[in-house]
């Protein structure tokens, strides 16, 4: 797959689903800038290990979903990314990050609402509304969604509305930016044994029965997100655009 000489930035980019993402595009020879808001122990050593592997990478910092917060993100990535970037150009556009709602509607609050259509939503729109005069022609953006778009989540409503509407914006930008052979797409994983699903690596009883839910009898890994990511982003994927692409094993089906 075609993606040397590449440069993409992977929001959320040093942990789980990101870091996975990050390590495969690199090893296609894609110049990775690593985005991250709190963990910059995490980010340096994401960066650590792809340089040991042979990659380029470099970390972004900046916090996401507030006012400003794009034009920080860009501005990082320009000071971190000069030596590979100089004109700050990118062909590759991850949004990978994001704020997750454990909880139902009659327990949600306002702020937690707020916090997580920041991250999930508002982020994305506007770090892209700064991306496009920066990303080139025959380019990509990929959203990580989720299975809760199709799944009743209950306790998780506010995060499953959230990624809905981050499908809605992959339809109407694939659209908007086709003529410059763009493509965007979203993936929406299942099941992905993260730190957020810690606990399913601990419990037998819970994972077997989480696995019982998955046609193809096992639990996802970070690598079966990237690589799908890592086709998108390729020529290989260049004829597929406006998709929601689901990547969870059959789950639930």
């Amino acid at each position: 797959m075609t993606v040397e000489n590449k440069v993409a930035l992977v929001t959320g980019g040093s942990r789980g689903i990101g870091r996975a993402t990050s390590e495969r595009l690199a090893r296609d020879g894609v110049v990775v800038g690593i985005g991250y808001a709190h963990d910059e122990t995490a980010a340096l050593d994401t960066v650590e290990h792809i340089k040991k592997d042979g990659g380029q990478a470099f970390a972004v910092h900046a916090r996401l979903g507030g006012a400003g917060d794009a034009a920080r993100l860009w501005d990082a990535f320009d000071a971190a990314g000069k030596e590979f970037t100089p004109d700050g150009k990118l062909d590759i556009l991850v949004h990978n990050a994001a704020a997750g709602s454990p909880t139902g509607l009659a327990s949600l609050t306002e702020e937690n609402f707020d916090e997580v259509f920041a991250v999930n939503v508002k982020a994305p729109f506007f770090i892209t509304q700064l991306a496009l005069p920066r990303l080139r022609d025959g380019g990509s953006i990929i959203n990580i969604s989720s299975a809760a778009t199709r799944i009743s989540s209950p306790h998780m409503i506010a995060y499953g509305a959230s990624k809905g509407a981050l499908d809605v914006f992959t339809l109407a930008l694939a659209k908007e930016v086709g003529p410059r052979g763009i493509t965007v797409n979203s993936v929406s994983p299942g099941i992905v044994l993260t730190r957020n699903n810690a606990h399913l690596q601990d419990n037998e009883e819970a994972s077997a029965q989480a696995k019982a839910r998955v046609a193809l009898g096992r639990l996802g890994q970070s690598d079966d997100v990237a690589g799908v990511v890592a086709f998108l982003a390729s020529d290989d994927g260049r004829w597929v655009t406006g998709q929601v692409i689901d990547i969870s094993g059959g789950l639930a089906l």
